[in-house]
């Protein structure tokens, strides 16, 4: 089995007793973990330095109603820094960590393909409301069940908004259980499921020069318990900010329309 050249499993297998008695907390209505440095230092500066610009090569910067200033990217080329590091993120090596983590009831399966995640990179003005995930992977039907995300952002201010929210709205009063900072060499591991409300829906507020970079991977099982199973869907939006949500929709509802009218779409 290949020693992976990105990930330090020694230290997060190190590690894993503690992250997953986080994981686990009874306090959480569903399953999450946020931890620093994933990466070693060296690693860390590496990833960061390789990451690509949004003017570099191909990136999906389609806007929705509810998503606004992100950019996507999935294709790279074989023998770039992220083709390798997403490859270690997919590896089974990694795989049994999460599996050990989780102890979700069947193995954990990679989407090679990336669907929805691989590089993402906001830049001022950009938002993604507070949302659950599409629960069924469209092509191969698994059941989506765990999100890892990495953030790559070097001296984050807490004025450039962009956290990532974790929200419980279980209940009529709703709440969110974390604001998470999308901070240098962070880690953010969550569970999907039907009340995995997540999201960073404050526009972004960065200065021009300064994007909030991540990559994100995510996890699936062949099945998954009766009880949690739902109807398959797609991504489903929740509005936590009231009016001003309302007029935020708006606006990229707009935005979105001229899009269309301008690519013929």
């Amino acid at each position: 089995m290949n020693t992976p050249t990105y990930i330090d499993l020694i230290t997060l297998k190190q590690r894993l007793p503690e992250l997953r008695a986080d994981f686990n907390a009874s306090s959480k209505p569903f399953r999450y973990v946020v931890f620093d440095d994933f990466f070693t230092p060296e690693i860390a500066e590496k990833v960061y330095q390789a990451y690509p610009k949004i003017k570099d090569g191909k990136w999906d910067g389609t806007t929705y109603i509810d998503q606004k200033n992100k950019f996507q990217k999935t294709q790279f080329s074989p023998d770039s820094l992220f083709s390798s590091l997403f490859s270690e993120l997919n590896a089974q090596t990694f795989l049994s960590w999460l599996d050990e983590l989780s102890d979700f009831e069947s193995p954990l399966i990679a989407d090679k393909e990336l669907f929805g995640g691989g590089l993402h990179q906001s830049i001022k003005g950009a938002f993604l409301n507070v949302h659950v995930d599409y629960n069924i992977h469209p092509k191969t039907k698994y059941h989506r069940r765990l999100n890892v995300l990495l953030y790559m952002n070097k001296h984050w201010k807490d004025h450039y908004q962009g956290h990532l929210e974790l929200w419980d709205m279980q209940n009529e009063e709703k709440r969110c259980l974390e604001k998470i900072a999308p901070s240098f060499n962070r880690c953010v591991i969550f569970e999907t499921n039907e009340i995995s409300f997540h999201g960073h829906p404050k526009p972004l507020n960065t200065p021009k020069e300064i994007s909030r970079k991540s990559l994100a991977t995510y996890y699936y099982t062949k099945t998954r318990p009766q009880q949690e199973i739902a109807e398959e869907h797609n991504t489903i939006y929740v509005n936590t900010e009231g009016a001003k949500g309302v007029f935020k929709k708006l606006t990229s509802g707009i935005k979105a329309a001229l899009e269309r009218i301008q690519t013929g779409g």
